[in-house]
């Protein structure tokens, strides 16, 4: 059959992936759009939705913190998953070490966020252990780490869960630095810091930024850890527009809608900045710049 080439082969294989990609996240992309910019009165299309979602304070305040937690998660994780590559890269890429390392991705996200809660509740297992030995007086004493204004649970389950996803990304970058150029460094004089900063960093940054944008936005539109860890005011936003969707009243679909799309949008328009950067950069590193 003439049809059936090579091109139209791989189409053929990519064909499942793309239908799922069309029914499911393209319809409801599209309903999502249609829905929030659709008029209350059933007149067209409108921006009151959007105009009413920008005069709701609870909406400023469930970005802001969403923002921040999604923020501080990330560049902590960043941060220790490059320093455990950094020192330990040689020892992970043996197999056994791999396996321990990357554990933590082996547990769904609820299920990190559950083994949170039980470590650090007020009647959770370290304050149980502070009680006993005599840290504290009460177990009402420890400090709140979940469920807190602060976020401080769920920043630590997201600061578990992508530290090894860090990791994975980075391992394969320090396996194929090449260590000529760190002989020629320590040549001419240069230190532990000269190499990180003049042969690793340079090849690590575009990976590092593309995970970071990664877990940045896988964060900042999660929903089942922020719904278990989070604290009843701020929320995180998806929380705030599941709370908006599925509650009693009616009229607060379409804010649900209309804050669901901004953060599609806030994380693409990331992406698309991100993306035009480390294509600069990269393009400047295969000229030797």
């Amino acid at each position: 059959m003439r049809w059936y080439n090579s091109t139209n082969k791989k189409f053929l294989y990519l064909l499942p992936g793309l239908l799922f990609v069309l029914i499911l996240v393209a319809y409801g992309l599209l309903q999502t759009i249609i829905e929030s910019f659709a008029d209350p009165k059933g007149q067209g299309l409108t921006f009151a939705n959007y105009s009413r979602l920008f005069e709701q304070k609870s909406f400023w305040d469930s970005l802001v913190f969403s923002f921040r937690v999604s923020f501080i998660s990330t560049v902590i994780a960043l941060t220790i998953g490059i320093v455990v590559t950094k020192f330990l890269h040689e020892i992970l890429l043996k197999k056994s070490w791999k396996l321990l390392i990357w554990l933590p991705m082996l547990f769904p996200h609820f299920i990190a966020g559950y083994l949170i809660l039980l470590l650090f509740a007020p009647s959770g297992l370290f304050s149980t252990l502070a009680s006993q030995i005599g840290i504290i007086d009460e177990m009402s004493q420890f400090p709140i780490i979940v469920m807190d204004r602060q976020g401080v649970g769920i920043i630590l389950t997201y600061i578990w869960k992508e530290i090894p996803f860090v990791v994975l990304m980075l391992l394969p970058v320090f396996a194929q630095i090449d260590n000529r150029y760190k002989d020629v460094v320590r040549t001419l004089g240069g230190g532990k810091w000269e190499t990180f900063r003049t042969v690793e960093w340079p090849w690590l940054f575009p990976v590092v930024v593309e995970t970071g944008l990664i877990i940045f936005a896988f964060v900042f539109a999660a929903f089942e850890v922020p719904y278990l860890l989070g604290a009843t005011y701020p929320k995180m936003l998806p929380v705030l527009a599941y709370q908006w969707f599925f509650e009693g009243n009616w009229s607060n679909r379409p804010l649900a809608m209309a804050s669901m799309l901004l953060i599609t949008a806030m994380i693409m328009i990331l992406a698309t900045i991100f993306f035009y950067l480390l294509q600069k950069k990269r393009y400047r590193m295969m000229r030797g710049n």
